[in-house]
């Protein structure tokens, strides 16, 4: 899927950068031809013909560069939002619904130092952080920490917190 949709985007890309290039040489050779001519009607030949075309062709390109990184974005949202509607439940009990293990199951409660939650050792969100500090009992108690929605430590894990 992923390689169908960028094999789309970028000749679109490819594209703007031809024309921001060619626009670009355009109006160098306009000014160039400006630049030696000393009466007006002797430059307009210069700014019709180069100059001209070369600012439409540097906004075409624009625009194309603009088109093609949106599309390139949009490809990888989908191939993000497909990932996650494929991705189906290993194991279901027999009312069709999901049975999920938890995220995190440790007992020691972290916080990282200017965040908003409070989390388990174990949890995605906080394991490798080696800035994350054990939960302050009194930091909870003030409800400065909510619980991360991730590891979901409960009410009782609070109880365990020194």
């Amino acid at each position: 899927m992923r390689t169908a949709r960028l094999r789309t985007v970028h000749p679109v890309l490819w594209a703007g950068w031809a024309a921001l290039a060619a626009g670009a040489v355009l109006c160098v050779i306009g000014w160039y031809g400006i630049s030696g001519e000393r009466f007006a009607e002797r430059q307009l030949p210069y700014l019709a013909s180069c100059t001209v075309p070369g600012a439409a062709l540097i906004i075409a390109g624009a625009v194309l560069l603009t088109h093609g990184r949106n599309a390139l974005a949009a490809a990888r949202v989908e191939e993000l939002y497909g990932l996650l509607v494929a991705a189906e439940p290993a194991d279901a009990d027999e009312s069709g619904q999901a049975v999920t293990a938890p995220v995190a199951v440790s007992g020691e409660l972290l916080m990282v130092p200017g965040g908003t939650l409070w989390h388990r050792a174990d949890c995605p969100l906080v394991a490798g952080k080696t800035d994350a500090l054990p939960v302050d009992s009194r930091v909870l108690a003030r409800g400065e920490l909510a619980p991360c929605p991730i590891c979901g430590p409960s009410a009782s894990d609070v109880s365990s917190v020194g």
